[in-house]
């Protein structure tokens, strides 16, 4: 039994002590050591029989006899020593089949990747553990302390920490700026139920009221009035989405929805302002105002002197000024404005309060035209009527859209302007002759 289980040690042993130097077709080398673990598992099982029925024998023997015989020592201890080189033999070649499958891995992921096997990278923990320093540092005990500077470092690049790093998603667009539309708030609003507004407007009055002599006849005075009439005006507009980009996008119909509206909007405010009148559009400050016409004798050199005699000529037709309303770039250069010693003559970079001018509140407006202001009284002069709100729909009804899986949204306000009392608006731009 002995002679027929030393080969099979003997070259277990030997490959176990092979140095992995002698490796070199990774695929090839698996097979021939996995048979040699089958064959050492077979002999680790045949030798554990074999050692049961040695220690079966001694129990017995220490039963009949009360001790057991040299011969029975000597065959159980020779055949735990060969157990154990057994044992041992399998743990080293489970170890080896493991690193050569690891190495084979390396190679085929570096050959898809256009390598050779000659250029694997060294990574930082194969160069600190096949250090010289760190096996001289246990061979030496372990005792004190090591430094380890590997050269392979930790990178973001593939093959290094790059398959670790994530990019983060953030789910919020960045979306075009929008301008602020304040033009709107400065005028008296209100609704309205139908799609005509009349109201009457006062065109005469002529005042007769004098001091008169008792018995005598009293003065007449005339008054007349004609009826206005506004109607109401509808601002749309239209945009197209897949079914699939309204379904797939959480908050692609959100996005759409706040688009339309703010269309809407920036429209409604060029309309307030500078509609014609004309067919479908609002009939506008702008397009309402009396023309400046400067008060003679006063300064007229700045733009500062023509906005005081803007709020003058509003005061002459027996009105009261509320606010302004320029670009945000002419009001710039109001701001900038210095004396001779170069100090600010009206700005103050260190104010904290909101545009103001000969105390009116100042609204600088994207929508006004640069070189172009307007002043005046606007509460007393326009009304704004809401008629229909805005308003945002989708529907597949439209065209082929059933058929194309397309959606329409579409945005819509209606509203009215009224601009009563156009002597309360003042207009004109900053050239200077």
């Amino acid at each position: 039994m002995t002679k027929l289980m030393m080969p099979a040690i003997s070259l277990a042993a030997l490959v176990s002590a092979r140095p992995d130097a002698v490796i070199g077709n990774p695929r090839a080398e698996i097979g021939n050591v996995d048979q040699l673990l089958k064959d050492v598992k077979a002999e680790i099982t045949r030798v554990g029989s074999d050692v049961r029925k040695i220690a079966e024998d001694a129990l017995k023997q220490a039963k009949d006899t009360g001790d057991l015989t040299a011969e029975t020592k000597a065959e159980a201890d020779k055949l735990l020593t060969q157990y154990n080189s057994l044992t041992t033999a399998q743990a080293e070649l489970k170890g080896k089949i493991e690193a050569l499958e690891s190495r084979s891995l390396e190679v085929e992921q570096l050959v898809a990747q256009g390598g050779r096997p000659g250029q694997a990278r060294v990574t930082a923990g194969q160069e600190i553990s096949e250090s010289d320093e760190l096996k001289a540092y246990v061979q030496g005990g372990c005792s004190g302390s090591i430094t380890l500077r590997p050269s392979a470092a930790i990178t973001s690049v593939d093959g290094s920490g790059g398959g670790l790093i994530w990019p983060d998603q953030e789910q919020e667009p960045v979306n075009l700026p929008r301008q602020t539309l304040p033009i709107r708030s400065l005028l008296t609003q209100a609704t309205t139920e139908t799609n005509v507004i009349n109201y009457p407007r006062q065109v005469l009055r002529t005042n007769a009221a004098a001091p008169t002599a008792e018995g005598a006849p009293a003065p007449e005075s005339s008054y007349g009035w004609n009826k206005a009439e506004v109607t109401v005006k509808k601002i749309a507009h239209v945009t197209h989405a897949s079914d699939e980009a309204l379904a797939d996008a959480g908050q692609m119909q959100s996005l759409i929805d706040s688009e339309l509206r703010y269309g809407l909007d920036l429209e409604e405010e060029q309309q307030i302002l500078a509609g014609d009148g004309v067919g479908e559009n609002l009939d506008g400050l702008l397009t309402n105002a009396t023309a400046f016409s400067a008060a003679a004798g006063l300064p007229n050199a700045t733009r500062i002197d023509r906005l005081r005699l803007g709020i003058l000529q509003v005061a002459l037709a027996n009105y009261a000024a509320d606010a302004m309303a320029l670009h945000p770039t002419d009001w710039a250069a109001i701001e900038l404005l210095k004396d001779t010693q170069n100090r600010y003559i009206f700005g103050d970079p260190n104010a904290m309060a909101g545009p103001r001018l000969w105390s009116l509140p100042v609204v600088p407006a994207l929508s006004m035209t640069v070189n172009e202001w307007l002043v005046g009284a606007f509460r007393m002069a326009a009304t704004y009527y809401d008629r229909q709100q805005t308003e945002v729909l989708i529907s597949s009804e439209h065209g082929t859209n059933f058929v194309d899986g397309m959606k329409t949204m579409k945005g819509v306000k209606r509203a009215a302007l009224a601009v009563k009392r156009p002597a309360a608006l003042i207009t004109g731009n900053f050239t200077f002759v």
